[in-house]
């Protein structure tokens, strides 16, 4: 990664790409940010439909991990917040998108701020409700980790529509590492670990952070499923915690969060399947393997083909010890994994060097992470992931 100092954004937002040198040396992030010249300030901007047959539920959770300390905060304890999407019957109120401030952050730092509102996007129409009715049975939990930077709501997409399919999502948000993340009681914590990766002296101390942070990640998620399968005595962390079948878990990611997926993999033999979503692999996936558990990596065509920029994808396609599967997607962005070309594209924001249409983003994304999961959690097979196919031809198979 290139190094600056008079201005940290560029080098923040490779990190958010999770770029190596090499492109990151080319210039800035490849956003979603040439925008149309109409106002559309007063445009209602909404989540896709969620496939599924269920309405989907959505409860958020508050929790501290008071045996361990903040990896960028060392005088406080780990806190996490969590949007748990559930298989719903019935719901109440929809469920909001981020808070504004949340929005205002996210937007400054992606340098959108000048062509959508805070506003607007704290405003995102949903398809989650409050108070909903959970659906009877067990299902299996997915816990999804976001990009380097990133709020939690940036992956609505993907979580609303595998709570849809009959999975549990839990969706984390971990403390320090975000733009902007709200806590109970209106406090917003901005990105200490921005400013911690930024002043790192060597490129090297840069990519040994971002390892340390995947690994600590890796930590938080197996906190999560601590507390969503195992409750406290008589305070379990979420009402419907026995909706839950601790047998299946399964861990996807974008960008870091990926990376975190395969990290948490290693760590925790409860979660039996995970996806990488565009992101390097900073900290390695180990030689000795996953114990024969299936890995998905699904990334642009640009970046993440076979002898392309990221070389981690190569160096770790081997360790891979099980089922497993490598993907790329034509005419993609870094974004295309999470709701920001789906949002985007309704005002008029577009990308130049990622053409993919935001429909067509939103649905390959949820196709192959919710087949994924489909044949991995339930058993049941998907013929989508053997190989490419009419319906998909942005989508290509590797196996180098």
């Amino acid at each position: 990664m290139i190094r600056t100092r008079r201005n940290p954004a560029p080098l923040l937002l490779a990190l958010t790409l999770a770029l190596p040198a090499a492109a990151a040396a080319a210039g800035s992030m490849s956003s979603p940010a040439a925008a149309s010249t109409a106002d559309t300030s007063d445009v209602r901007v909404a989540i896709p439909r969620p496939t599924g047959q269920y309405e989907v539920g959505r409860d958020t959770l508050h929790l501290v991990d008071a045996g361990r300390r903040d990896p960028w905060m060392p005088t406080a304890a780990r806190e996490l917040m969590v949007s748990v999407y559930y298989p719903a019957r019935t719901g109440g109120s929809a469920a909001p998108y981020m808070s504004v401030d949340e929005a205002r952050l996210l937007l400054k730092g992606q340098r959108l701020d000048t062509v959508f509102k805070a506003g607007q996007l704290a405003g995102v129409s949903t398809n989650a409700h409050l108070n909903a009715r959970p659906v009877g049975g067990r299902h299996p939990l997915v816990v999804l980790s976001p990009g380097f930077t990133l709020n939690r709501a940036t992956l609505t997409t993907l979580a609303e529509d595998l709570a849809s399919k009959g999975y549990v999502v839990a969706l984390v948000d971990h403390a320090y590492e975000s733009f902007g993340t709200t806590f109970p009681g209106g406090r917003t914590l901005t990105c200490v670990a921005c400013e911690t990766v930024e002043s790192a002296p060597t490129d090297e101390a840069e990519k040994e952070l971002m390892a340390k942070a995947a690994v600590n990640r890796a930590a938080d998620l197996s906190f999560v499923i601590d507390r969503l399968t195992r409750p406290v005595r008589s305070a379990p962390a979420w009402r419907h915690w026995q909706m839950i079948d601790p047998r299946r878990i399964g861990a996807a990611g974008h960008s870091l969060g990926g990376n975190a997926a395969a990290s948490v993999m290693a760590a925790d033999q409860r979660v039996r399947a995970g996806v990488n979503l565009d992101g390097s692999f900073f900290a390695p996936v180990a030689v000795s393997g996953l114990g024969r558990r299936p890995f998905l990596m699904l990334g642009t065509k640009v970046q993440h083909s076979p002898g392309a920029a990221d070389t981690t994808w190569t160096r770790d396609w081997p360790r891979l010890d099980g089922w497993k599967r490598w993907l790329t997607v034509a005419d993609s962005g870094h974004f295309t994994f999470i709701d920001l070309p789906i949002l985007g594209a309704q005002v008029g924001i577009v990308d130049p060097s990622a053409p993919l249409s935001g429909k067509r983003s939103g649905e390959i994304t949820t196709a192959y992470v919710g087949a994924f999961f489909d044949q991995h959690l339930r058993g049941e097979n998907q013929p989508l992931l053997n190989g490419p196919s009419p319906a998909n031809p942005e989508v290509a198979f590797h196996n180098p």
